[in-house]
């Protein structure tokens, strides 16, 4: 990474340092041979093998470009305070999970802990959507919808299998079925029924 920076004179109060500015900071991402990167401002489009993954970054301030033998992009932020800068690198983390999104994939494995009443688990909608059943005994039937692009599917015994594209909608998808199963008005170190993420991989480790 590449910064020009714009200090505060000496003497200057704590305050006047602490809004320091970098003129001009320059990030750099490779672009994985496999993929197709399209730069329309600041909408980043990545397609692989799995798909498309499409993201616009309109919240930061920067230009995107890609270099001119195609194989970077290139990133300037210009006038960044110290929390605008702390985003360059997310940005780049950002496009490079949408690369490693499709062309490897994202598998999170999940658990299912009881201790007395084994919790049952139905996967309807062709893996769109779970029923949770049973957990501590309940009667209450829990229903958990996966996010547009996952797919949820039965694994070993106790285990569900969440799959995707997208890093941030697989995540929160396995969130969203580890809160369904959260312990209310309860010691939660006592009580530590749930299902529970238990691996993160990829779905094609050798691509």
């Amino acid at each position: 990474m590449v910064a020009n920076y714009f200090s505060a004179p000496r003497g200057a109060d704590e305050h006047s340092r602490a809004t320091m500015r970098e003129i001009h900071v320059t990030q750099f991402v490779n672009i994985n041979p496999k993929c197709q990167v399209t730069v329309d401002r600041r909408t980043i489009t990545v397609s692989g093998p799995r798909g498309e993954l499409k993201r616009a970054f309109k919240a930061s301030k920067f230009e995107a470009e890609k270099t001119a033998d195609g194989k970077k992009i290139k990133l300037d932020f210009w006038w960044t305070n110290r929390k605008e800068s702390a985003v360059v690198r997310t940005i780049c983390s950002h496009i490079n999970n949408m690369m490693t999104g499709v062309t490897k994939g994202y598998r999170y494995k999940m658990k299912s802990v009881y201790a007395h009443f084994p919790i049952n688990t139905a996967i309807t909608e062709g893996g769109k959507k779970i029923e949770i059943r049973n957990f501590l005994g309940e009667k209450i039937v829990r229903t958990v919808r996966v996010h547009d692009g996952v797919t949820v599917k039965a694994g070993e015994k106790d285990e569900i299998v969440l799959e995707g594209n997208d890093i941030e909608k697989v995540s929160v998808s396995a969130a969203l079925i580890q809160q369904s199963t959260t312990c209310k008005k309860k010691d939660i170190r006592k009580f530590l029924d749930g299902i529970y993420v238990s691996e993160k991989t990829k779905i094609d480790l050798e691509a």
